[in-house]
């Protein structure tokens, strides 16, 4: 769910030890000549995250370390859309950035710095892994990391950001320069039912951005529109 820069030199080997991409990892490539320009479509990675995700998610359990997944890997957690495209998402508090860090290093991932502040770049079975401690420009707290949901994504239990949290910090990302309703569209759709929508109006809505969302939300009936919202004087 997250921009990608280019990936600094490696300072030591990103290849988890004795770690080994399952089997229909990439999954949907090799379909050429089977449908007419099936060669253009990106591959499907959903297999390949959802391991990558599962390696990391444990590796944070058992080193005792506060997070919750998020990003796109969360929305399917939660029963959104599941053609995963591009990274796994974790949030982490700030002050644990370094311990986390560690762990990984130490489980044989590549762990690096990117030239943005607010979080940790990995590598694991050959995925982008994000350790985010700044979401939507606020850091990233105990409080969020106490609200998420123990889910499972495929055979692994973890804690989940909460819906509500995860719709918030997507439509408080939305700035004048990055504001692709396209992307959460979808995800609000499927979702809408275990969103607390009123909340996320109070947290979100004074921004003309996300005031426009739920605008656009309201006008295609994915939501009910609040009460005197948008009326004239």
């Amino acid at each position: 769910m997250t921009e990608h820069p280019g990936e600094a030199a490696p300072v030591e080997e990103n290849t988890p030890a004795g770690l080994l991409p399952a089997a229909g990892t990439g999954r949907g490539q090799g379909r050429r000549g089977l449908d007419e320009g099936s060669e253009d479509l990106p591959p499907n990675l959903t297999q390949a995250i959802l391991e990558a995700t599962k390696q990391v998610g444990s590796l944070l359990k058992a080193a005792g370390h506060p997070f919750a997944l998020a990003g796109s890997v969360a929305v399917y957690a939660h029963g959104g859309p599941d053609n995963l495209q591009h990274d796994a998402d974790f949030c982490i508090l700030p002050e644990d950035a370094e311990a986390v860090a560690t762990t990984l290093r130490k489980a044989g991932l590549h762990v690096y710095t990117p030239p943005e502040d607010w979080l940790l770049k990995a590598r694991c079975l050959g995925q982008d892994i994000d350790l985010i401690f700044e979401l939507a420009r606020q850091p990233v707290t105990r409080e969020l990391l106490d609200r998420a949901e123990q889910l499972p994504v495929e055979s692994v239990h973890m804690p989940v950001l909460a819906v509500t949290d995860l719709l918030a910090g997507l439509l408080n990302a939305f700035t004048e320069h990055h504001c692709d309703f396209g992307a959460v569209l979808p995800i609000a759709r499927a979702l809408r039912e275990k969103v607390d929508w009123s909340r996320v109006r109070r947290e979100c809505g004074g921004a003309p951005m996300p005031d426009a969302f739920l605008y656009l939300l309201e006008r295609l009936q994915v939501i009910e529109p609040e009460e005197d919202s948008h009326d004239g004087p």
